[in-house]
């Protein structure tokens, strides 16, 4: 947890991978929308791409040169639960209300929310979780 924290910690990080998420890729939506200083976002979008979470990928607008879009690795894409996690606590004991944004079913539009689960995928109680040394 300590090692994740590192990496994802601070609040520019976290409102980058936030618009990545949303679909934000480019450098200057991602500038506009989040109003970060230009060398803050410069610095947290090479941090990201150095450690797999977002990579680089080309792409050219008609009579513009070639710039690079950032988008979620597969590393990246695996802090879904993650984010979602967050999310669910934040409208628990932050915001004491639901979000303007929440997740659904494709299919049937019912609200999704992360839960434990155990080895046979049914819901566990938190409470009864304990954290014991791998071997």
């Amino acid at each position: 947890m300590a090692l994740a924290a590192e990496i994802l910690g601070d609040r520019w990080t976290l409102l980058i991978l936030r618009e990545a998420f949303y679909g934000v890729c480019r450098y200057d939506d991602m500038r506009e929308d989040l109003k970060a200083p230009r060398s803050t976002l410069t610095d947290r979008l090479n941090s990201l791409v150095a450690r797999g979470i977002l990579e680089k990928r080309p792409y050219q607008e008609a009579g513009d040169r070639v710039r690079q879009a950032y988008v979620l690795t597969q590393a990246g894409q695996g802090l879904a639960l993650t984010f979602l996690a967050l999310a669910q606590w934040g409208e628990a004991h932050v915001t004491g209300g639901a979000a303007p944004v929440g997740v659904v079913d494709r299919e049937t539009g019912a609200p999704l929310h992360v839960a434990l689960v155990d080895a046979e995928g049914a819901p566990a109680d938190p409470a009864r979780a304990a954290l014991r040394l791998r071997r």
